[in-house]
């Protein structure tokens, strides 16, 4: 409650201060909030956000700017003007500004690069010049490094000299006269060496390193699995090149996660927010999937029309049609997921695929057991219930949709669980196997199963 009244408190602050249009008055307010409050501010007054961020100072301005939607960010850029464009871009970090401008047009990036002083250009292009979804997009040149040869003092000297610029001073970095990463340091093990003593001396050789054109995911996982703030990103040849912050990884994560959501609903990821995107362009990331889709649930019919007979001959099977095939679908569907999201934070690896099968296999003989009990009984009190309903022959339809809910199920569930390893051995995103498609696959394989059972309990019989 207190939270609300203070938010409510601040927003009504700041309509009295633009209000009052005083330059001095906005600059003093904005300047003492929080940075997440003015990132509220301007998402709650869209129409003041440049007026705002003209008002920050610039290094405030390029910390808030950072966190801020890509929608606004871009609205920013073209209405602030040119000399204060140019100050923030400066202003902003190299990793912050390279992710910015890897979102935007060629064109708009090459005038924007224009505006940027020539050091801070040419840090720009290089990282530019590592592959989109590179740990070199996420890196930054920022960072404090010593060489293994000198004193402690002498560290604590080059860290009042620079770390003022860095992105953190939690870890310091080792190198060699070449520029060959050695190790890495946290910066408590200098504050409690005595000023004598040797970086050498304090080095274990235990530092994780990134290579510059490895996947972001392999950087969100070093990241998971090391208590680290910080990672040193090498060549090859292992020269220091930057580092990577554990900020930037979380903002990465985030993405991948939305991106496998929308997978998982059967659309292709957007790059853009929602209410951003052109009506056109969000038409063609869903039409191609429901495409597919559509065309995939065509071959149901296709499999109805191969049993045409079995179904003219006992018309009662078409009842529990939809009880199968959806039954089957929901249980893929889950398996799907349950195993996208183990793969997704490293749970499961392809090499755990025949204990993921074992399991599944066990899961779906337990479930496939529970809904095919239900699904006899039922058929048995219904038919008690109205009589004749499904003819003389009720045990014989039950135990159909019974074993037919088991089969379905059991392979509904290895579908879902097995789609998404396979797709990642031939080198695809397992997001794609997602609910929808693997609930179309199980429809049309659950009607041959489905009616397999029903020739079997019912041959000489409905058949």
């Amino acid at each position: 409650m207190s939270l609300e009244i203070e938010e409510i408190s601040i927003q009504q602050h700041f309509e009295e201060v633009i209000a009052s249009e005083d330059k001095l008055k906005i600059q003093e307010f904005l300047n003492h909030q929080n940075i997440s409050d003015v990132a509220e501010l301007i998402y709650e007054n869209e129409e003041y956000e440049t007026q705002i961020m003209g008002h920050l100072s610039i290094h405030r301005a390029a910390s808030v700017f950072k966190i801020l939607e890509l929608s606004n960010q871009k609205r920013i850029i073209k209405n602030l003007p040119a000399f204060t464009t140019a100050e923030l871009l400066n202003a902003l970090p190299a990793d912050d500004r390279t992710a910015f401008l890897s979102e935007l047009p060629s064109s708009a990036v090459r005038e924007l690069v224009k505006a940027l002083n020539p050091d801070e250009r040419k840090i720009t292009l290089s990282l530019l010049g590592y592959p989109e979804g590179s740990v070199g997009r996420l890196m930054t040149p920022d960072y404090v490094y010593v060489y293994e040869n000198d004193s402690v003092e002498d560290v604590l000297n080059t860290i009042r000299k620079y770390a003022k610029n860095s992105e953190t001073i939690d870890v310091i970095y080792v190198i060699n006269e070449h520029g060959e990463f050695l190790d890495d340091i946290r910066i408590k093990d200098f504050i409690m060496a005595t000023p004598d003593k040797k970086v050498n001396e304090l080095m274990d050789g235990r530092a994780i390193t990134l290579f510059a054109e490895d996947d972001q995911e392999v950087a969100n996982e070093a990241f998971k699995m090391n208590n680290r703030v910080a990672l040193p990103v090498v060549s090859k040849t292992n020269k220091l090149l930057g580092i990577v912050t554990i900020d930037d990884v979380l903002w990465v994560a985030n993405e991948e996660f939305s991106e496998d959501i929308q997978k998982i609903g059967g659309t292709e990821a957007l790059d853009e927010p929602y209410l951003e995107m052109p009506l056109f362009k969000l038409f063609k990331k869903r039409i191609g999937w429901l495409v597919v889709l559509f065309l995939g649930e065509m071959l149901t019919a296709t499999a109805m029309g191969f049993f045409e007979d079995e179904i003219s001959k006992a018309v009662v099977l078409v009842l529990f049609i939809p009880l199968i095939i959806s039954s089957g679908g929901n249980t893929g569907s889950q398996a799907s997921t349950l195993i996208i999201q183990a793969m997704a934070v490293g749970e499961i690896t392809i090499a755990n695929w025949w204990r993921v099968m074992r399991r599944e296999i066990i899961q779906g003989l337990m479930l496939g057991a529970v809904l095919g009990l239900i699904g006899f009984i039922r058929v048995i009190i219904w038919a008690n219930i109205l009589h004749g309903v499904y003819g003389t022959h009720e045990v014989l339809i039950a135990f159909t949709v019974g074993f037919s809910l088991l089969g379905v199920v059991l392979w509904g569930t290895l579908t879902g669980s097995m789609l998404p390893i396979i797709l990642k051995k031939l080198g695809a995103d397992p997001a794609v196997s997602s609910a929808p498609f693997v609930a179309t696959l199980v429809d049309v394989t659950g009607l041959i199963i489905y009616f397999s059972f029903a020739y079997t309990f019912l041959k000489g019989v409905l058949l």
